[in-house]
Formats: C-alpha cells, sequence, structure tokens
C-alpha cells in the first residue's frame, strides 16, 4: 500500500493566508491580528496591526487553535458549548483554553488537515469572513 505525502503548511502559505487576510480586512476597514498554526498546533505566523486591540491577538491564535482541535470553523461550533450541548464541558478538558467565537477556520491540502487561521478584532461574521477569504486564496 502506498500513500501519497501531502504538503506541510509552509511559511510562504501562512504570509498568503495572513496578508489576505489583512486585505481583505483593510478593505472593510477593520484593523485584526491574525494567526496561523500548522497542523501540530505550533505558531507558524502571526500579525497584529500597531492599531488593533492588544487582546486581539490573544483572540486570533484561540480561534486558530480552536478550529484546529476540532478541525472545523469556529462559527460551526458555537452551539455545541451551549449548556446541556455535546460539547459544554469540552474547553475544561484540554490543556489550551479554546474560543467559540467566528473566525476560525481550519487549513485543508488534498483532504488532510494542515494547519489553522485565526482572524480576530472585527466582528465574529467579519473575522470569519475574512479567514475564509483567505483559506480560499490559499487553496488557488
Amino acid at each position: 500500500m502506498s500513500t501519497t505525502a501531502v504538503a506541510p503548511l509552509s511559511t510562504a502559505d501562512a504570509e498568503t493566508l495572513i496578508t489576505t487576510a489583512r486585505r481583505a480586512a483593510e478593505a472593510a476597514g477593520v484593523t485584526v491580528s491574525v494567526t496561523v498554526l500548522d497542523a501540530g498546533g505550533h505558531l507558524l505566523a502571526f500579525r497584529r496591526d500597531d492599531r488593533a486591540v492588544l487582546i486581539s491577538g490573544e483572540t486570533s491564535t484561540r480561534k486558530a487553535y480552536t478550529a484546529l482541535q476540532l478541525n472545523a470553523p469556529t462559527a460551526d461550533l458555537v452551539d455545541l458549548v451551549k449548556p446541556d450541548g455535546p460539547f459544554h464541558s469540552l474547553p475544561t478538558a484540554l490543556d489550551r483554553p479554546l474560543l467559540f467565537i467566528a473566525g476560525g477556520l481550519p487549513v485543508h491540502r488534498d483532504g488532510r488537515l494542515i494547519g489553522a487561521i485565526g482572524v480576530g478584532g472585527g466582528a465574529p461574521e467579519q473575522d470569519h469572513g475574512f479567514a475564509a477569504t483567505a483559506v480560499e486564496e490559499l487553496s488557488r
């Protein structure tokens, strides 16, 4: 049985994700922080504009980590963590806090998870859109 290797998320990929997300945010008049993690959850790239709120950096990192750990857009997970939801106790079950607010997306290549992007600083729906624009650009 042979397996095909999937190229990991590279620093060039991370730069593409960050640049695209920031451009989309700037076009909307929003200042954001963007975090990109590799498949192992290690920080691959980070960018916080000096005009961004300081907490946006932590927010973008936690969104990326959540998307990576659960291999799902953070926007899709909000209802799962409500009381009596299936993930209600999950944030305390892992060693790093998760963040269930839109703006975190997993990054796939050839159907495999290779990393994640998190965007923080705008409204949740905006952050999700900026991250989605970046992932779409990377997949071209």
